[in-house]
């Protein structure tokens, strides 16, 4: 990995070649390329990986290198200790849906007080943290310990956080997607009040980074599907990206670097989102990149790649692809390479080591 290259095409810098922006869990990839069995050693394999790749940003090992089970080569999924079927991911399992099981009512919804319930550590809602706690105390868990002065450098090393629920994902998870979707369209006023109180949360993590000295900031909110957004634009401009322009807008007064990622097409939100102050956007591979990139030439994307041919196994389709990726990788300063959806562990793990074979052949730059 190298921090430089990603901190350079952040800053639309010349790099020596298309940096990788990647989320792989895909063992048989690791051990393919390493020589370790990425099950009995899944923390090694990722570490070793991430030497040989050009895997810039976005994928991390695994904290543990305690042996995983295995799947045999004809399972895609199995029974947990809770019972339930749960489908391979990576070199582990998948949980469940079960956001929102708190609530089975409407009314409940109505009822909940986010500022009564800041400590989120017990809760199913991702960004599990104390938000109850200090601006300054959550900025030391962001720093890793003191501190900087006011006004120092950046890291410099690619130093980052983030947040996997900066607005929409609040209520979404707090209450499910059912009881959600109703307040997003018969309770308008009342979900206005409910965004503003989880946006203390967000708020509070967002000026923790800025007392920091971090490189990024990568912002989550999965506000599309893959026919793009879940809910209108008019309801997004009134009730979401008012509060990204606040967010975005405290990265750049201290400049942090601000990357937004979702789900699904992005291309009916990007202007707004970039209109809104980020400097970045990630999404998969439903959008039209190239176009996005013909309107927003000063910005950083990540994506354009696509899992679902890598499954093929065919090696012309997955050179033809990863060509168009390095040649749009070319003309915008900003972009990296990304299979968008994710490498997920049944993607064969020969094809994946064509796509990185063949970025490095068509991605140069010097």
């Amino acid at each position: 990995m190298d921090p430089q290259r990603a901190l350079k095409r952040f800053h639309l810098e010349p790099v020596d070649r298309i940096p990788h922006y990647e989320h792989l869990s895909n063992p048989d990839f690791y051990t393919l390329i390493t020589g370790i069995d990425a099950y009995q050693h899944p923390r090694q394999a990722a570490l070793r990986a991430m030497e040989i790749l050009p895997l810039d940003i976005g994928t991390s090992a695994p904290e543990s290198d305690e042996p995983v089970e295995a799947l045999t080569e004809n399972e895609s999924s199995a029974v947990a200790e809770d019972g339930r079927r749960h489908v391979r991911w990576g070199a582990g399992l998948t949980g469940h849906w079960d956001w929102g099981e708190e609530f089975s009512s409407v009314e409940q919804a109505l009822a909940y007080e986010p500022m009564e319930h800041l400590d989120q550590r017990e809760k199913e809602v991702v960004s599990k943290k104390d938000y109850s706690r200090s601006v300054e105390d959550l900025a030391r868990d962001i720093q890793g310990g003191e501190l900087p002065k006011p006004g120092g450098p950046r890291a410099g090393t690619l130093k980052g956080t983030s947040i996997y629920n900066t607005c929409f994902m609040w209520p979404l998870l707090t209450f499910g997607w059912e009881i959600f979707l109703e307040l997003a369209g018969g309770h308008k006023a009342e979900l206005g009040r409910l965004i503003a109180d989880f946006q203390y949360r967000t708020r509070k993590w967002v000026q923790a980074a800025a007392l920091t000295d971090i490189d990024y900031f990568l912002f989550h909110d999965d506000i599309c599907m893959a026919r793009g957004p879940v809910c209108s634009p008019a309801w997004l401009h009134e009730f979401v990206y008012p509060y990204y322009e606040e967010f975005f807008g405290l990265m750049k007064d201290n400049g942090i670097f601000s990357f937004f990622m979702t789900d699904g097409n992005p291309d009916l939100i990007a202007d707004d989102v970039f209109a809104c102050g980020a400097d970045g956007l990630i999404s998969e591979p439903f959008g039209d990149y190239h176009e996005i990139a013909r309107k927003h030439p000063d910005k950083v994307l990540a994506g354009d790649g696509d899992n679902r041919i890598l499954q093929t196994g065919d090696r012309e389709a997955v050179e033809a692809m990863t060509k168009q990726m390095c040649e749009l990788g070319k003309r915008q300063p900003g972009y990296f390479m990304c299979i968008g959806n994710h490498i997920p562990w049944n993607v064969p793990a020969e094809a994946v080591k064509w796509y990185f074979e063949f970025s490095d052949k068509y991605g140069r730059l010097e």
